[in-house]
């Protein structure tokens, strides 16, 4: 009997521990679903606080703006593409222009000295939005206001990096290009160049040009240095160089500005409606000799512009392609890249990568 009874005692007892273990795993469970549904619960009262909030959560990983202003001289300079008194310039003539006078929201300012580095930044590199939000920790749509306010403000300082030399300039200019290419009274050079741009959704077919990509038109008169000292841009592609400078304003005051001088052009020019234009004769084979050296001269002459043109594409890499930007916006950073190129030009200013002077891209509005 005693043996009967110890055998169902442990029975009883092998059932007892099986059943609180089974109880002790229903408990573990119950307490990992209620954290895990609490959990979940938590997830959902964040995401739909983000979603309610009238301010954008972003995570940044990017450079302080203070680390970029110590950064060497030359290190400088080829991230962001100016020497530091150029920046500082560049600084000062914005705030003087009301760069710090716009806010957003009630946030806190940005810096006038970070909205000009993302400035230089956009217009050397050819970042997305995205890509420079992260770097200078801003949202996109900071940095997307930063950019235009500074483009709409750089282009109501077009007098203080473009003008028309005075007498005196371009007498000495006309010496410069005799010593450069043997033609007297010459002052400068012009054509025009493609800066390639998206299909715009109004007339978008007259943006198609002859090079068979979509583009805007940038006019340019350059003297001796390859100073800018005119500029026309926001034609379509499709429009030919003769018909852009008779709608530029520079055609409707050349005789003022100009006067007894003279530029240089390609065959674009040629005829009676530029007689301030010295252009090519077209060689049909007939050519004389006195022809022949004429063209080399003006060829000579014409290097200037297009080493110009392809320094203002090499330093400020946007103007490579302006997809998904607005024509008017396209417009903008054009004329701001021809104010940075002649801020910054100087003879001491050589491409790092060529030294032996910038190619032109093929880009010649023929």
């Amino acid at each position: 009997m005693a043996t009967f009874t110890k055998a169902v005692l442990a029975h009883a007892l092998s059932e007892y521990k099986q059943l609180v273990d089974k109880y002790a795993v229903l408990l573990q469970t119950t307490s990992r679903m209620e954290e895990e549904e609490k959990a979940e619960e938590e997830r959902r009262r964040r995401t739909l606080a983000v979603l309610q909030s009238t301010q954008r959560v972003t995570v940044k990983t990017g450079t302080k703006c203070e680390i970029m202003l110590n950064l060497e001289d030359q290190t400088f300079s080829r991230h962001f593409r100016v020497t530091k008194p150029q920046f500082e310039y560049l600084v000062k003539k914005l705030r003087d222009n009301g760069i710090e006078k716009q806010h957003s929201k009630g946030l806190p300012p940005v810096p006038a000295t970070k909205k000009v580095l993302m400035f230089l930044w956009y217009m050397a590199n050819q970042n997305s939005f995205r890509e420079m939000s992260d770097k200078f920790e801003v949202s996109q749509s900071t940095a997307h206001r930063i950019i235009l306010q500074v483009l709409d403000t750089m282009c109501t300082m077009g007098s203080s990096f473009i003008r028309w030399p005075n007498a005196c300039e371009r007498e000495a200019s006309a010496a410069a290009f005799h010593h450069l290419c043997g033609l007297r009274g010459v002052i400068g050079v012009t054509d025009g160049c493609h800066i390639r741009v998206q299909r715009p959704p109004t007339r978008g077919g007259d943006y198609l040009n002859c090079k068979s990509f979509y583009s805007v038109l940038l006019q340019g008169i350059v003297d001796e240095r390859g100073w800018f000292i005119d500029i026309f841009a926001g034609l379509p592609g499709k429009v030919h160089d003769a018909r852009m400078l008779r709608d530029s304003d520079f055609h409707t005051t050349w005789q003022e500005k100009v006067g007894d001088h003279s530029l240089l052009g390609d065959s674009a020019y040629t005829g009676h409606a530029f007689p301030f234009i010295i252009s090519p004769k077209h060689d049909n084979g007939a050519l004389t000799e006195v022809d022949k050296l004429q063209n080399s001269r003006i060829s000579r002459g014409r290097v200037v512009l297009e080493e110009a043109f392809g320094r203002l594409k090499c330093k400020w890499r946007r103007l490579r392609d302006l997809q998904n930007t607005r024509i008017d916006a396209a417009v903008m950073v054009i004329m701001a890249a021809c104010f940075l190129h002649n801020m910054c030009i100087s003879v001491s200013d050589i491409c790092q990568e060529h030294p032996n002077g910038c190619p032109r891209q093929e880009d010649e509005n023929e």
